[in-house]
């Protein structure tokens, strides 16, 4: 089983950026009526002629406990996502697919979104209940920019995150 920890950006730096509005500077505009936090995470979608995709997922729940049996990367540029509720979901990050002791899952409030550095190895969204939507910003363009990594039969790793998700969720409050 793999243990969670809350999303900080000290413990994923090394994966990429923690995308949250703690810490960073706030800017009026508009006259004074809107708020911008500029700077929240650097895009790198450039390669091999690549340019910014921005979409909206909208992720069902897995069951649990979550059998991890796929990770993937992108080695053409980073691939951010930012809840658009404020609900706590799960971030699984991996050095290396096939060492089990290279697995990391943190615990994301709704309000902390990551942006992956390129060719670091994640697993797909995911989220603790059906319909939760992101905000996504990656690459789209020409070149293969998506590598997967299956887990064989005696690798598949379990993640359950029900109730590190609630006690994590708590702690980050």
């Amino acid at each position: 089983m793999i243990a969670t920890e809350p999303l900080t950006k000290p413990g994923f730096a090394r994966f990429g950026e923690v995308v949250e509005l703690t810490g960073a500077e706030r800017i009026a505009i508009n006259q004074g009526f809107a708020e911008r936090v500029s700077g929240l995470a650097h895009v790198d979608v450039g390669a091999e002629g690549g340019s910014v995709n921005i979409s909206i997922f909208t992720a069902r729940a897995r069951p649990q406990p979550i059998a991890v049996t796929l990770m993937e990367r992108h080695p053409l540029g980073s691939q951010l996502f930012y809840p658009l509720q404020d609900k706590a979901w799960l971030v699984l990050v991996c050095d290396d697919p096939h060492d089990p002791r290279s697995f990391r899952a943190f615990v994301a409030t709704g309000r902390q979104g990551v942006n992956y550095r390129r060719s670091v190895w994640h697993h797909p969204l995911l989220v603790t209940s059906d319909g939760e939507r992101f905000l996504v910003v990656d690459r789209t363009g020409p070149g293969s920019n998506l590598e997967e990594a299956q887990l064989g039969a005696g690798q598949a790793l379990y993640l359950a995150p029900e109730e590190s998700t609630t006690t994590a969720a708590r702690a980050l409050t």
